[in-house]
């Protein structure tokens, strides 16, 4: 028996900020100011360092040789403009022997620009595939090592959903754009070399004039990351549209309730809002653009009609010219690709961000390593120690000054309407949540201070919400001791004690049957075949000593659930039991009964005994009981 309000409530979608779009909020003051920026800059080195570090941790062999054919495409550009040079003072001085070696190694050059382009381009693609993997990796494994609360925390989605989106490609853009700007540099002195001799000051004029373009680049980049950012709950909301309307969950009750044609509706006003936002953006970010680049168009055909015009006038041959041309063209396209590089350092160090907030979370509870220090303690028992419990956030309390003592080996029944506390026990005992007053003590030591794997591994669970995997009925049972999944007869004897050996003897694959329909060949299964496997599952923790039942009956039929009743205390001999059901003939079974009741200051035990002591008191539970009972005749 669940309670409907024994999680927390959603609280409303913010956003999280980074330490970049924070810096919206500098002070005026000079000494402030440059204080944050100097954080700001320090954040972004650290950031750039760290995806870095990421990409060569990726593959050291491939990114060396991405940045040795970069390398090589510096030093091309500048022969094949030299050789353009010699070209053409050859053809002027009618020397055709040399015009032609000149066309050839001409002809080399370009070929192993092609090259040199398309081995580039191989790399990034496989590069970029390992860090795909290697980074989603990285997050998922931040995942698994959160807790409980983080799940059940929309900011916390919002915050997973931007740190995926383009964490597999924003690291190889950096370490490209590093890499392009390394480049761009180079080649650039190289040109400015060329024509300094010619006029520093159009050297100076075509730098000038790209600047306004590179500027109002930075500008759209970081409108883009703040729209994307901010917008990040509505993007959950219009992928979970989509999985409603497109999946076996919600299928049935889509088409009965008609709900189809209204979940589309908002879907498309939903994606229409967004797609107007990127719209505005677009077109601002094509036409600022196009407007600031034509300066720098601008001036390079300045340049060029003051070239030509020293050509016609005697004063430059045409191999000078056609140099100085060609230096002009590929220095300005060097500088812009500069500073379009920077910007996407830029940018990309946003999105970054994001990936190294996420993986920078806390875990409220550190995983503790518990070194063997003699003989195991002596199994006494659970007790809560005046226990209360706030979700996080919340200000109402789930469970308030809760103390009851659970000997080993004896079983605990627990009563009460949604929203009483029960699940938010069961969450505590197995480490889930940490209790917000009091302490929980597992044969005497304070659950706070063990393992968590020490004592999950010590407990055999199935909750209400019980998870139906897309796997194998194998990897389905053996999920409840990972160690042994391969473990055929402890597979067998878990199948045979929930109660769902002879479906699965039925099919042709047997243990290995595919459940569910995701996959091709999947057999689906009934409610109350899948709780079957979830109670295996649960049996699978042979070692366990403490088996945590949630509502293990409630979508079995009558006979599945009389033969659960049947054999409850065969299956529950020797350990520590604690269920929590509608069902008073489950519930009856246990060797005691607490009643909690819910209020204003949260759910506390209102009642506790046996079977027969709380039908004499003839309080909460006796009610409860009759009530049920009342409608079997």
């Amino acid at each position: 028996m669940s309670e409907a309000g024994g999680g927390p409530s959603r609280p409303a979608q913010t956003e999280g900020k980074s330490d970049l779009s924070n810096q919206a909020t500098q002070t005026k003051d000079g000494p402030g100011r440059l204080h944050t920026l100097m954080a700001g800059a320090k954040a972004r080195l650290g950031r750039l360092w760290a995806t870095l570090r990421l990409v060569w941790t990726g593959s050291e062999k491939l990114t060396l040789a991405l940045l040795l054919t970069m390398l090589l495409g510096v030093a091309l550009p500048l022969l094949v403009a030299y050789v353009g040079k010699a070209l053409v003072d050859a053809v002027v001085a009618h020397n055709r022997g040399l015009a032609l070696k000149l066309v050839g190694l001409e002809l080399g050059l370009l070929v192993l620009t092609s090259l040199q382009f398309r081995l580039s381009s191989l790399l990034r693609m496989l590069l970029g595939a390992r860090l795909s993997v290697d980074i989603n990796v990285r997050i998922l494994q931040k995942a698994v090592s959160l807790d409980l609360q983080h799940f059940e925390d929309p900011k916390f989605y919002d915050q997973l959903t931007r740190a995926r989106r383009e964490a597999s490609s924003r690291p190889l853009g950096m370490v490209g754009d590093v890499l392009s700007l390394v480049q761009g540099v180079l080649t650039l002195l190289g040109y400015v070399g060329l024509l300094w001799s010619f006029s520093p000051m159009a050297v100076l004029v075509l730098l000038l004039a790209a600047l306004p373009a590179a500027a109002g680049e930075l500008r759209f980049s970081k409108a883009a990351f703040r729209l994307r950012n901010f917008r990040a709950p509505e993007t959950r909301r219009l992928h979970y549209i989509e999985y409603i309307l497109g999946s076996d969950e919600h299928a049935k009750e889509v088409m009965v309730l008609g709900l189809g044609d209204s979940l589309l509706s908002r879907y498309q006003t939903l994606g229409e809002s967004l797609y107007q936002d990127d719209r505005k953006l677009a077109i601002g970010r094509a036409v600022w653009g196009y407007l600031l680049s034509l300066l720098a168009t601008l001036a390079f055909y300045g340049c060029y009609a003051l070239i030509v015009g020293l050509a016609v006038a005697g004063k430059l041959s045409l191999g000078d010219m056609t140099l100085y041309v060609v230096a002009f063209r590929q220095g300005q396209q060097a500088f812009q690709t500069t500073l379009g590089s920077l910007g996407g350092i830029y940018e990309h160090d946003l999105y970054m961000s994001n990936l190294f907030d996420f993986l920078a979370i806390p875990t409220a509870q550190a995983q503790k390593r518990l070194a063997a220090q003699g003989s195991a303690p002596a199994r006494t028992g659970i007790v809560f120690d005046h226990v209360s419990f706030k979700y996080p956030g919340e200000t109402r309390y789930a469970l308030r000054d809760v103390s009851l003592t659970i000997p080993a080996g004896q079983s605990l029944a627990l009563v009460g309407h949604n929203g009483a506390g029960k699940t938010t026990f069961i969450k505590l005992l197995c480490g889930l949540y940490q209790p917000t007053e009091g302490r929980i003590l597992l044969d005497g030591q304070d659950l706070s201070e063990l393992p968590p794997d020490e004592v999950r591994r010590r407990i055999g669970v199935v909750f209400q919400d019980f998870g139906q995997y897309q796997f194998s009925v194998r990897d389905n049972v053996g999920f409840g001791s990972i160690l042994h999944t391969e473990d055929k007869p402890r597979i067998e004897r878990a199948l045979v004690r929930g109660g769902a050996d002879e479906f699965v003897a039925a099919f042709p694959e047997g243990m290995d049957a595919l459940l569910g329909r995701w996959f091709h060949k999947g057999v689906e299964l009934s409610g109350g075949q899948w709780q079957r496997i979830a109670l295996a599952r649960a049996f699978m923790r042979e070692e366990a000593d403490i088996l945590v039942l949630d509502e293990p009956t409630a979508a079995l039929d009558a006979e599945a659930e009389h033969k659960v009743f049947e054999r409850f205390r065969e299956l529950t001999q020797g350990r520590t039991a604690i269920l929590i059901s509608h069902r008073f003939p489950t519930v009856r079974m246990a060797d005691r009964i607490v009643v909690l009741e819910g209020g204003p200051q949260g759910g506390h035990v209102a009642e506790q005994g046996t079977h027969k002591e709380l039908i004499d008191q003839g309080g909460r539970y006796a009610g409860l009981f009759k009530l049920q009972a009342q409608g079997y005749l």
